[in-house]
């Protein structure tokens, strides 16, 4: 069973919402939508205090290649236009929109839910320009502008798509249920990626623990030329591009590179079925699946969910914030953060939204390191993180570049192996943003 080399750790799946069917999430009474949901420059606003809006209606421009549009997940009246804190606790500009109630979408948009399989009529550049338009980013949580992604440079060749649905964070099962519900809208989003980078194959990814959506994608992708589904062993942090690149192809990406490095792009399933949409349906991405989960809930839930919903909206639609609750993270449990406010909007990376219990969320006691190196054997990028962290923690930021703290993709694989509880993580984080200054003053 194929899988990455170097590392990796087996956390408890957790997969409280497995089985869950994909439900509708109530539209709020009000949305919160950021202008910046993606890497790169935040979307200009459009539109100004007291227009009218429909579903669907731009209200951020792109504010240059890499960036994205923006659209209205209700229809309504723009109510402000002003900075609030977003899941990091940082403010950032937003578009407050009261809805009216009506939900009424642009007259562009095709709601129906008939699958459209020719996508023969299509140019590239077309299916490009409609991916731009719709404000695709990656929905695997790095919100990298999808329309930038598949514009690689003039002299790299692309010949691998690869297609992530391994989702090996804990817990999370939005992707799961996506793919057992709407595996021919996303290989139909496959066959039109495909046609942009000139491809013929590609290669999807899933995990082993996931034989009902290898089943069903089999069978769908077996009428389409080219589309291959790969079972993978399970691994965590097998999600990680450079280590979905090297359990598909056996290519290693190198240090400081991306994937188009070695001729590879990799979109997450969801964010193929989100080019389905934008492509056949003319529908920008106003919408997403959260998985809202936690022991103490009554229901984990796969909710589709319109962006710019409040953790606490989407909380209180399936019976509020669980008693006994501790702590709340966006995301999974390993590379998912701790948020002070339920406040706060689902964006277009909103994977999950994790309740943990005081028991679940309590840090041990950190004791002395007993240099037994499994946080280096846990590490799926060769690193150091003990050196890492000590380093972060003396604030030898030079040192930190002089041993690759920028390949750190923040895991957790090493804070979840160390026996002495140390918060490795937590420092390296700190630190990498402070050796990425210094070395970028430095070129």
């Amino acid at each position: 069973m194929k899988t990455f080399t170097i590392g990796g750790v087996h956390p408890k799946e957790n997969k409280l919402s497995k089985g869950e069917k994909i439900t509708v999430a109530p539209i709020p009474e009000r949305v919160m939508i950021p202008l910046s949901q993606h890497v790169g420059a935040p979307a200009t606003p459009t539109v100004a205090v007291g227009d009218t809006v429909k579903v669907g209606t731009k209200i951020g421009e792109s504010a240059g290649f890499v960036s994205a549009c923006v659209h209205s997940s209700v229809s309504g009246t723009v109510e402000k236009i002003d900075m609030f804190p977003d899941l990091s606790g940082i403010k950032k500009q937003m578009i407050v929109i009261k809805t009216d109630g009506q939900d009424e979408w642009e007259d562009s948009i095709i709601k129906s839910s008939d699958l459209q399989k020719d996508i023969s009529g299509f140019s590239p550049e077309f299916i490009k320009e409609k991916i731009f338009a719709a404000g695709i980013v990656g929905m695997g949580g790095a919100t990298f502008p999808m329309g930038v992604k598949l514009t690689p440079p003039k002299d790299v060749t692309i010949d691998k798509l690869l297609i992530n649905g391994v989702e090996c964070e804990p817990y999370l099962t939005a992707d799961h249920a996506l793919m057992l519900e709407k595996a021919e809208e996303i290989c139909v989003g496959i066959e039109l990626i495909k046609k942009v980078l000139g491809i013929s194959t590609a290669l999807v990814g899933i995990e082993n623990n996931k034989p009902d959506a290898i089943a069903k994608m089999q069978q769908v992708a077996a009428t389409y030329q080219g589309i291959e589904i790969v079972p993978l062993q399970v691994k965590y942090p097998q999600g990680s591009e450079k280590h979905l690149i090297q359990a598909l192809t056996g290519r290693e990406v190198p240090s400081r590179q991306l994937p188009a490095s070695v001729g590879v792009i990799v979109c997450n399933v969801a964010s193929a079925f989100a080019v389905y949409e934008a492509v056949i349906k003319n529908k920008p991405l106003i919408e997403r699946i959260v998985t809202v989960t936690g022991t103490g809930l009554q229901k984990p839930s796969n909710l589709l969910t319109r962006i710019g919903t409040s953790f606490n909206d989407l909380l209180g639609s399936i019976g509020g914030v669980p008693e006994g609750t501790d702590k709340i993270i966006s995301g999974g449990p390993m590379m998912g953060r701790a948020i002070r406010s339920i406040d706060v909007p689902v964006m277009k990376g909103t994977s999950g939204i994790l309740c943990m219990t005081e028991k679940e969320a309590h840090r041990q006691k950190e004791t002395n390191c007993i240099r037994c190196g499994r946080c280096v054997d846990g590490c799926p990028m060769g690193l150091e993180p003990y050196l890492l962290y000590t380093l972060s923690k003396k604030a030898m930021y030079a040192e930190l570049n002089d041993h690759n703290v920028t390949d750190c993709f923040e895991c957790g694989s090493c804070s979840f192996s160390c026996p002495a509880h140390k918060p490795l993580l937590d420092y390296i984080r700190l630190g990498k943003p402070k050796a990425i200054q210094l070395l970028n003053a430095s070129k």
